[in-house]
């Protein structure tokens, strides 16, 4: 990547979505803007889980604002990605396809352990690189994430369903601020996170910092009242709290450094916080700049080079732990890589291969994770895996993506729950499907001189060119082809095999 580069990085979360816009500089980046509005989506969850029109619009409109401020960043220069409400949410699908369109750029609902990874990215580039033992906490509208982590190595994440909108609106729903309502909103908070005590042990870390959403905004009010606003304490908190109380309700509340947009969830953000350090007995909470948009900005400079991409660290390891074949990996993956290259040369399209192709080599790669459960149905147990596993780097729609990859790469096509008018996608499962059947013998393959192509896209139509006598030397991948021939006769494409 090169110096002087502009990177952004899109935050929608439950209560504001943020875009930070940095500057590369050998390795590191450099704030050129930020914007930060309180969309407060979190709050448009019904009892259903199903998020409002309302919530959506105030949506979209925010990232309309920021699709205005995009305009010219490439694809690879931009991530965006939604957190708890988008996970929770049923019709999050609706949001996600006018979201895309209206920011320009793809948005990915990552996980609760996926966004703990990325916020202690963020805020271990902001802390020294020492030996010290960090436990990291980031407290937002509807979730909380706790990590365990050592300079910029993350041991344990984890998230709870736990944050300042939801715990408002739970608790202080009528905006009264009683002692009685902190009390239960306290109470209910240790429930949750009680089962964490063991996961994270005092003896397991040797300072406590917390990170944006809650601890950001208490510590921004505790620092105009005089306490410190690099720490927080639990007397500090005490103080807050009987201030929060005295005022009785959130429309009386008149305290310097309290944003308007935190006013309604201040309250249950509170609530939570004063839990985890009472819970977690923790004296000093420090409060750090990094965030979780800081670290998909780091995310986005590793990407650049495949050896430091999580995603391709995290492929390896599930072949690991799953005993996959890595040898028949590679093979197939080889394959198909360049059939992909020849549909490229013959489409001639405007779109990024590159990824198309990265994500083909992964589910190359993966495909026979399942065997060890059953070698008849190891394509349905890999696909279960990848849409069931936590892999670091991984958004849920791109595991979901390189599921059906995986499902589809053998077997009957039209059982397949893929739509065939996704045109990449068919160009990466039927490269996958020729890939396996050439190397259905697990040894090196013949392969260099076979032709694939587009011989008809308005009729979606593909050409398999061959040499002569190939099926006179490989009969029973010839086999194989004939019978690829006919299962994508049963769904709206087709493929010909071809004689040079």
């Amino acid at each position: 990547m090169k110096n002087g580069t502009l990177l952004a990085a899109v935050d929608l979360g439950s209560n504001s979505f943020r875009l930070e816009i940095c500057r590369y500089s050998h390795g590191l980046i450099q704030r050129s803007e930020y914007i930060k509005e309180a969309v407060r989506q979190g709050s448009g969850l019904d009892e259903d889980r199903n998020l409002s029109k309302e919530a959506m619009e105030r949506g979209w409109d925010c990232l309309a604002r920021f699709a205005e401020r995009l305009a010219g960043f490439k694809p690879n220069e931009v991530r965006a990605v939604a957190t708890q409400t988008l996970r929770e949410a049923k019709n999050r699908q609706v949001f996600l396809n006018k979201a895309h369109q209206v920011l320009g750029f793809p948005i990915e609902v990552v996980s609760g352990r996926e966004e703990a990874r990325l916020i202690y990215q963020g805020v271990s580039h902001f802390l020294p690189q020492t030996d010290e033992r960090r436990l990291v906490i980031d407290i937002g509208g509807r979730s909380t994430e706790l990590i365990l982590g050592v300079r910029q190595e993350a041991s344990k994440l984890e998230s709870y369903r736990l944050g300042s909108v939801s715990t408002s609106l739970k608790y202080f729903s009528n905006g009264d601020l009683t002692q009685a309502a902190f009390h239960k909103a306290e109470v209910a908070a240790k429930a949750v996170l009680e089962e964490a005590i063991d996961v994270f042990p005092a003896k397991a870390w040797d300072m406590a910092y917390g990170s944006s959403g809650t601890v950001s905004a208490v510590a921004e009010v505790l620092g105009s009242a005089g306490w410190s606003d690099q720490t927080i304490t639990l007397e500090s908190l005490d103080w807050l709290k009987r201030q929060l109380i005295r005022s009785g309700h959130i429309d009386h509340l008149r305290m310097e450094g309290l944003k308007e947009e935190r006013r309604a969830v201040i309250g249950g953000g509170l609530a939570v916080l004063n839990a985890v350090m009472e819970l977690f007995k923790i004296h000093e909470l420090k409060v750090t700049p990094g965030a979780l948009r800081h670290g998909l900005l780091y995310d986005l400079i590793d990407r650049e080079d495949n050896t430091k991409d999580i995603r391709s660290v995290t492929v390896g390891g599930l072949q690991k732990s799953f005993h996959a074949d890595t040898e028949q990996g590679k093979r197939v993956s080889k394959v198909a890589c360049f059939f992909m290259a020849q549909l490229q040369a013959s489409l001639d399209e405007r779109q990024d291969w590159s990824r198309l192709v990265q994500k083909v080599d992964w589910a190359a790669q993966l495909h026979e994770i399942g065997a060890q459960i059953s070698h008849t149905d190891s394509h349905k147990h890999s696909a279960y895996i990848l849409d069931n596993t936590d892999a670091p780097g991984f958004a849920l729609f791109e595991l979901h993506r390189l599921s059906l990859l995986v499902l589809g790469h053998k077997g009957k096509l039209r059982k397949l729950d893929i739509d065939f008018s996704d045109e990449s996608f068919v160009y990466q499962l039927i490269c996958l499907r020729l890939a396996v059947i050439v190397c259905h013998a697990r040894r090196e393959p013949d392969y260099k001189k076979m032709q694939l192509r587009v011989s008809n896209k308005a009729t979606n139509r593909f050409e398999l060119w061959l040499e002569p006598l190939w099926s006179q030397r490989f009969p029973q991948s010839q086999h194989l082809l004939q019978q690829e021939v006919i299962a994508w006769q049963k769904t709206s494409w087709d493929i010909q095999i071809k004689l040079a």
